[in-house]
């Protein structure tokens, strides 16, 4: 049963049919027996490396299933530093600012409400993903059997760290002259909880800003909209908000607040990667010459723009795992994913919603700027968004492409499925990518214009299959 629930980068499930209480103390066990043997590993020797964060979002099983799990993390020697109910990024925050092991947050993120599952980090807040550990503490969490087990008595210590968690955030806030007003959607979940707590009620804690709260109501366990600001329909609320209040720009998260979503005052929706370009410039302005990190499907326009503030564009996967790798390899300043993560290198490399909000109040409030006269520059070709294309030999396909465009491809590389380059010589470029649990290739291609851009869609499009829009 285990296996149904264990993911490639982190634990999820329905509960609790497939994600049950048992099992919590399992992996609960498991993950203490890989994070700390992954610290003494790594030689690390200070008395909080004994210790494992915990956190929990807001669903109904959160509590239960956190406890749970902390009998486990315990019962194997853990100590457990529970911060209670909270973000994601407050977990990442935990870890570093206390520095242990590790740490597991109990959430489904954008998942409906029957869903919960745990996101684990080791040290530094590093992803666990399945090569890096989650196989690991699969096999632990088998192994383990509550029924036969003598509790090792490790400690559980209750800690309210928000007060640092307000100041640290708030370091990322610089606001200028321009009082702004911002609608936030909260989608029912962890922004409800912390974007009160950093900004204050309606942003009364920070001079000049107002804010008008959508779906703030996390009490409940129950979504509005699904908490997933990907889909364009989940965005209808905070779009017509910010038309109704002539809000300046708004904003939407995701169900444990390390994603969020930007549309501007005409109630548009930004691109995360032309947001990244926006960004880039405004820490490249602070540290001049860094590298920043981008996913491989982001714009052209945006390693152009990179390059043009002074920066060093550096190209990555797709995937917190591989963007928090890149940060940290090449000390980027920042990075920007199309998924709605943004990571800042003064965040542990680590990515975080409320600190993606504080830096983007920061940019409007002090260039004056309306946000679409920021990202007006930044958008100018046109993309195709990502398009699903159902096909079983998905192998088969990305070599057929491959064969098709080697010998006229400006360049042609493999980093995440295959990207065709034909830019310089033809004005448009795609990556093609394979879905790691469906029958689907995705594919995102840009182009100059649209003339050129639906030519190569039509080129492309018969040998990816059957399109399909979900």
């Amino acid at each position: 049963m285990l296996g149904r629930i264990f993911k490639a980068y982190d634990v999820r499930g329905t509960y609790p049919d497939l994600l049950t209480d048992a099992m919590a103390w399992q992996i609960g066990f498991g993950a203490s027996k890989f994070l700390l043997h992954d610290a003494a590993g790594a030689g690390e020797t200070s008395p909080m490396m004994k210790n494992i964060v915990v956190g929990r979002d807001m669903r109904r099983s959160s509590p239960t299933l956190s406890k749970e799990l902390i009998a486990g993390i315990n019962a194997h020697g853990g100590g457990v530093i529970d911060i209670g109910m909270c973000d994601t990024p407050m977990v990442y925050f935990a870890i570093n600012h206390l520095d242990c092991a590790g740490g597991v947050m109990v959430t489904a993120s954008h998942n409906p409400p029957n869903y919960n599952g745990f996101k684990v980090s080791k040290r530094r807040a590093k992803p666990v993903g399945e090569p890096t550990g989650l196989a690991d503490i699969r096999k632990y969490a088998a192994m383990a059997e509550r029924a036969t087990t003598t509790p090792a008595g490790g400690r559980h210590e209750p800690r309210d760290l928000w007060g640092d968690y307000v100041e640290h955030v708030r370091g990322f806030l610089r606001m200028g002259n321009r009082k702004l007003k911002v609608v936030v959607d909260a989608s029912n979940a962890m922004a409800g909880t912390s974007v009160p707590r950093i900004f204050g009620k309606k942003g009364a804690a920070v001079p000049g800003l107002e804010i008008v709260e959508i779906n703030f109501d996390n009490t409940k366990g129950e979504f509005a909209h699904e908490p997933n600001p990907l889909v364009p329909a989940n965005l209808a609320q905070v779009r017509e908000a910010v038309v109704k209040h002539k809000a300046d720009f708004g904003l939407c998260f995701d169900g444990d607040a390390d994603r969020c979503m930007v549309v501007d005052e005409k109630a548009n929706i930004v691109g995360c990667d032309h947001l990244t370009a926006v960004l880039a410039r405004h820490f490249l302005a602070r540290s001049p010459g860094s590298p920043v990190v981008f996913d491989l499907r982001s714009s052209k326009a945006v390693a152009e723009d990179i390059k043009a503030a002074g920066g060093v564009p550096i190209r990555s996967r797709v995937g917190h795992v591989f963007m928090k790798q890149q940060m940290s390899e090449h000390a980027c300043v920042f990075g920007g994913e199309l998924s709605g993560h943004f990571y800042f290198r003064d965040n542990f490399n680590a990515d975080s919603g409320v600190i993606a909000m504080a830096s983007i109040l920061s940019v409007v409030s002090s260039t004056g700027k309306k946000v679409s006269d920021l990202v007006k520059g930044v958008n100018r070709y046109r993309q195709s968004g990502e398009i699903n294309f159902e096909i079983e030999d998905k192998d088969g396909a990305l070599e057929a492409v491959q064969d098709e465009y080697g010998d006229r491809a400006d360049s042609i590389d493999d980093l995440d499925g295959i990207t065709v380059d034909c830019f310089s010589s033809a004005g448009w470029w795609c990556n093609i990518r394979k879905s790691n649990t469906e029958p689907l290739l995705r594919l995102n291609a840009e182009a100059k214009d649209q003339k050129t851009l639906d030519k190569v869609l039509a080129e492309l499009a018969p040998r990816l299959g059957r399109r399909v829009d979900h």
